[in-house]
């Protein structure tokens, strides 16, 4: 539906200047305004070298969204998901039989390490980005970890509805 102009009121101009400002960085001094002024300079741009602040509490990097749990999960599946098929291609047991036959000790060994070799450098302030260069990226490890996830998970649930070993 179109309305012609004559339904909308205008604004009256009555001699009043509009005025806006933007208080988008406290560091400016306030100026006056005056009806014609100069464009601010451009903001001075930030080094690249300046990396943010990486927090280091406990809490910040356990957090759901934090930067341990999904690349400690995702660690421990790659690891998980190699063994479990090295182990079934030698012995041709599942993973069920794996875990049975002592694998679980070996599980919570590994856990306990990978664990606490991920924690240690993140405590200590550094970014899981830092040390990504050419194709062995942060951003690589944790797609390979969403995969050996997903990989691990198929293969105890094809070994569960065959009734045994996959090989």
């Amino acid at each position: 539906m179109v309305f012609p102009s004559t339904y909308f009121p205008r604004q009256q101009k009555n001699g009043c200047t509009l005025q806006v400002r933007c208080m988008a960085e406290e560091s400016q001094k306030e100026q006056k305004s005056s009806p014609v002024s100069a464009p601010p300079s451009p903001p001075q741009p930030t080094s690249p070298s300046a990396s943010p602040k990486v927090s280091t509490k406990f809490t910040d990097v356990l957090a759901f969204s934090g930067p341990a749990p999904e690349r400690i999960n995702g660690r421990l599946a790659m690891i998980g998901f190699v063994a479990a098929m090295a182990v079934e291609l030698a012995k041709g047991d599942d993973v069920a039989a794996q875990l049975a036959n002592g694998g679980l000790t070996w599980f919570l060994g590994t856990t306990a390490v990978l664990s606490l070799a991920s924690l240690i450098p993140l405590f200590k302030g550094v970014d899981v980005q830092s040390k990504s260069k050419g194709l062995m990226t942060s951003d690589a490890e944790l797609w390979n970890g969403r995969f050996a996830m997903l990989g691990l998970v198929a293969l105890v649930f094809t070994e569960y509805v065959k009734g045994g070993a996959l090989i």
